[in-house]
């Protein structure tokens, strides 16, 4: 039979097939990024949940291609950005692509700029690299980028330094540069970090604004479930280099079903209910010379787990529509007489 053709309308802008990033320390490679596979759609919003050293930048710098040189590789899986796997190409044709298709918005606005050359420069150069405009022309543009961000006197702010700014004003020239060269996908990482609530609020706001005006894709990255809920479509939470659930925003606050989930949740302060103390979860995400190679990454630290969970790896499947799940609680394939459910009061045995 002739392939199946799939349309460029509705084939995913970003598909992540299995991808494992690792690193080398002392001679040999771990992996902090597991199989990792997911597809972002166009005009998409997906946000990517998780505590630190859960692989989260770690997957948005592979996509990328910026891993640290000679430390930090794609081991295996493949990145298809509009049906080219990128993670292939040479690094003259990634540089044609980053910052012009794909373009990354990079954690704490207060180190990301270069202090030694002024805003305009900076925002300049990306798209004198990217667009065949003169230098008058593309300081046009770094204003007019400057005043879509919400940037007062930006005729006056492109001659100034990094170090003149205050961090929310750093963050949104970062946002500048980012869609300078209208992106079809944006990369934002932990953009509200530091920065305060009213300035979050404002930077979050702004990503929503210039995602639909643009018809852009976005990838999330944040620890903030908060901010998830206020703009993703799609959420992805990671545990230990893996995907352990997915499923679309209101589903996810709906219902979680993985238990790592429902911890994060319960981690939320809520401003309707009166608690002395937050929920913690209790340990460490396990570093990646210690990772398990088998069970749940997340059996030593969860208050559900059996004894299978440290001898039976879970795999991402179904629970609902479109929401998957890596948990032996809800493994359909887990034998009956050995599976366990859940209820809000704990879990019984079948």
């Amino acid at each position: 039979m002739p392939a199946k053709f799939v349309s460029t309308e509705n084939r995913p802008l970003l598909q992540v097939k299995n991808l494992q990033t690792g690193f080398k320390i002392e001679g040999d490679y771990y992996n902090a990024v597991e199989r990792v596979s997911f597809d972002v759609k166009r005009k998409q919003i997906v946000g990517v949940v998780g505590e630190s050293g859960c692989g989260k930048s770690v997957m948005s710098l592979s996509i990328m291609q910026l891993l640290p040189e000679g430390i930090g590789k794609i081991r295996g899986g493949e990145i298809e950005f509009e049906g080219e796997d990128i993670s292939k190409l040479s690094d003259k044709r990634m540089n044609d692509i980053r910052g012009k298709d794909i373009s990354m918005i990079f954690q704490e606005p207060m180190t990301s700029l270069n202090p030694v050359f002024t805003i305009g420069y900076q925002i300049e150069e990306v798209i004198l690299n990217h667009e065949n405009l003169t230098k008058k022309e593309a300081r046009l543009r770094s204003v007019s980028l400057l005043k879509q961000v919400g940037i007062p006197r930006a005729e006056k702010i492109v001659t100034e330094y990094p170090h003149q700014l205050s961090g929310g004003m750093r963050q949104r020239v970062m946002i500048a540069m980012a869609i300078a060269c209208q992106p079809k996908l944006l990369i934002a990482d932990e953009p509200t970090t530091a920065l305060d609530v009213t300035v979050q609020a404002q930077i979050l706001e702004l990503l929503k604004g210039i995602q639909e005006a643009n018809d852009m894709s976005i990838i999330l990255i944040t620890h903030d479930l908060g901010v998830v809920a206020e703009i993703c479509d799609e959420v992805l939470v990671m545990y230990a280099g893996k995907i352990v659930e997915r499923a679309p925003v209101e589903e996810l606050f709906a219902a979680p079903k993985h238990p790592y989930t429902e911890l994060l949740m319960k981690a939320i302060p809520k401003m309707d209910e009166e608690i002395e103390t937050l929920a913690t979860i209790e340990g460490l995400v396990p570093s990646v010379i210690n990772m398990p190679q088998v069970g749940c990454r997340f059996a030593n630290r969860c208050p559900k787990a059996m004894p299978e969970c440290t001898t039976v790896t879970p795999q991402l499947g179904d629970v609902g529509h479109e929401h998957e799940v890596a948990c032996l609680l809800f493994d359909e394939s887990w034998p009956s007489d050995k599976k366990k459910v859940r209820d809000r009061e704990g879990v019984a045995t079948l």
